[in-house]
């Protein structure tokens, strides 16, 4: 269902509040959700597209609630088909800057197979994936991030299943930019937002999302004000992988293997620099693998690399065929050599 832009101003300068529609918000007290919203809400602004030219687009879930609080257009489609639809969006008119919002449920379950096609082939929208790492809107069952031994109304004794990297996934598709953040961190979710639309073709970035209801505190391991010294690392390009408090920690390869060393008494060029425009993506690899109980977990841009996004594909191949046969019509289409006549 299609949501119509209200009360669309006549100046182009944009605020917050232009993204703010009527309704009321209703999610669960607490919920990571609110932050997300007012931080795309004042992401928009700053981006210097016009608001008739946003589409958000959701699944099922929670955080598919969103086309109805961004004061767009949007679609609020079926549990998973987001990326579907968002394809349709984007090659009809490749103008729009068009932004998918899903879960770890409803994006790497029954959405992984979409969510996997849009990522191999690099349309140029953004993929904003909520993980809070449980099913919230069905009332607290395991979901595909869940960690192993999760104990829910549908794992009563703990989940046996090893839960799936979001990062990783994206990684495994060939996303061409690929990025993590976090829910408790406006500021840091704004310059993702930014980042993920300046890239010209897919854009996937997973966002750390707490559920107070069904699983509260579920990052609070690693992102609380105790934790986040030690179990954070801030990606900045071309900076070393530095983390701890005053940077007193950075990692470096042994062969393969990352080991954390003391920053002071690492050998110049010892520590990793940050480097997410890398072709291979074993360094990008790398850096998604990291995190508890060993490493800090990255983020910020993981990858970021650059390759033709398959809107333009089309329409260039649409153009290349259209000068060597003709615009061609309908009638021809479907009464053309493929076709016979049965009596």
């Amino acid at each position: 269902m299609a949501t119509a832009i209200q009360d669309l101003p006549a100046v182009q300068a944009l605020s917050r509040k232009d993204f703010v529609p009527s309704n009321e918000v209703r999610w669960c007290p607490g919920c990571g959700d609110y932050a997300i919203l007012s931080s795309l809400q004042r992401t928009f602004p700053e981006l210097g597209v016009p608001r008739e030219n946003f589409v958000v687009i959701s699944g099922i879930g929670c955080s598919s609630r969103f086309p109805f609080y961004m004061n767009t257009y949007g679609f609020h489609t079926i549990h998973g088909r987001a990326p579907s639809v968002a394809t349709g969006v984007k090659v009809a008119n490749p103008d729009l800057s068009v932004w998918i919002i899903t879960g770890d449920g409803d994006g790497l379950s029954i959405g992984g197979n979409h969510l996997l096609h849009l990522l191999r082939r690099n349309l140029d929208v953004t993929v904003l994936l909520f993980n809070n790492r449980i099913y919230g809107l069905t009332k607290g069952q395991y979901s595909p991030t869940s960690p192993l031994g999760t104990k829910t109304k549908t794992s009563p004794t703990g989940s046996l299943e090893n839960p799936l990297n979001p990062v990783l996934f994206a990684l495994g598709a060939e996303a061409t930019f690929v990025a993590r953040t976090l829910d408790n961190n406006p500021k840091h979710m704004v310059e993702t937002f930014k980042a993920a639309h300046a890239h010209k073709g897919i854009s996937f970035v997973e966002i750390f999302q707490n559920c107070v209801i069904f699983n509260d505190s579920t990052w609070d391991s690693i992102y609380s004000k105790e934790s986040r010294d030690d179990q954070l690392l801030f990606l900045e390009p071309g900076k070393p992988l530095l983390f701890g408090k005053d940077h007193s920690k950075g990692l470096r390869l042994n062969g393969l293997t990352p080991e954390i060393v003391a920053a002071a008494t690492a050998t110049p060029g010892e520590i990793l620099i940050h480097q997410p425009g890398q072709p291979s993506p074993l360094y990008s690899q790398l850096l998604a693998t990291l995190g508890q109980p060993d490493f800090p977990t990255p983020m910020g841009v993981i990858r970021q690399i650059e390759k033709p996004s398959y809107e333009s594909l089309i329409h260039d191949q649409t153009e290349h065929a259209k000068a060597k046969r003709g615009s061609g019509t309908w009638q021809e289409l479907l009464h053309g050599d493929a076709t016979w006549t049965v009596t």
